[in-house]
């Protein structure tokens, strides 16, 4: 784990005086079937798009807080990394988005059974929204309901 010297003076200033929120107590439904009859999906904040699909807008103060519905079939060197933040190294989830978006594994996993299917679409997200309002607002619940609308039990959640 890092600390804040690792970071410009600029950076650790921000981090230092963001409002942070605090979730508590952290909502948490329980599973009420085996994981191996279970739809899942994968929500990432990556900022990946596909080829045919707009990058994130990083010009948008407080962030872009649209998503974009990622295939199930999509072809993983194929996505396009568009995370706005200047603070991490882009570099590994560049040479393979499965690290901010696993879904291989989850193919993996589907193959032996260990899961019922995937998703035929999953969410990416713009990750570092320092201004999570509109968020929470209007995309969020179109989000969940999307999800709700494919009978999705689990989601798995990659924060970036």
């Amino acid at each position: 784990m890092g600390d804040l010297s690792e970071f410009s003076f600029k950076y650790r200033l921000f981090l230092k005086t963001y409002p942070w929120r605090r979730i508590d107590p952290v909502p948490w439904t329980p599973l009420e079937k085996p994981l191996r009859q279970c739809n899942v999906a994968l929500v990432c904040s990556a900022g990946f798009v596909a080829p045919e699909q707009k990058p994130f807008d990083d010009s948008i103060r407080g962030g872009d807080t649209s998503f974009r519905d990622i295939p199930s079939d999509v072809d993983v060197p194929t996505l396009v990394e568009s995370h706005r933040s200047k603070i991490f190294n882009h570099t590994g989830m560049r040479e393979d988005p499965n690290l901010a978006f696993p879904i291989d594994r989850l193919r993996e996993l589907q193959g032996s059974g260990r899961i019922g299917q995937m998703n035929h679409r999953h969410l990416s997200f713009m990750g570092s929204i320092t201004a999570p309002g509109r968020l929470r607002k209007r995309t969020a619940p179109e989000a969940v309901q999307r999800l709700l609308d494919d009978k999705v039990d689990i989601v798995i959640l990659v924060p970036v």
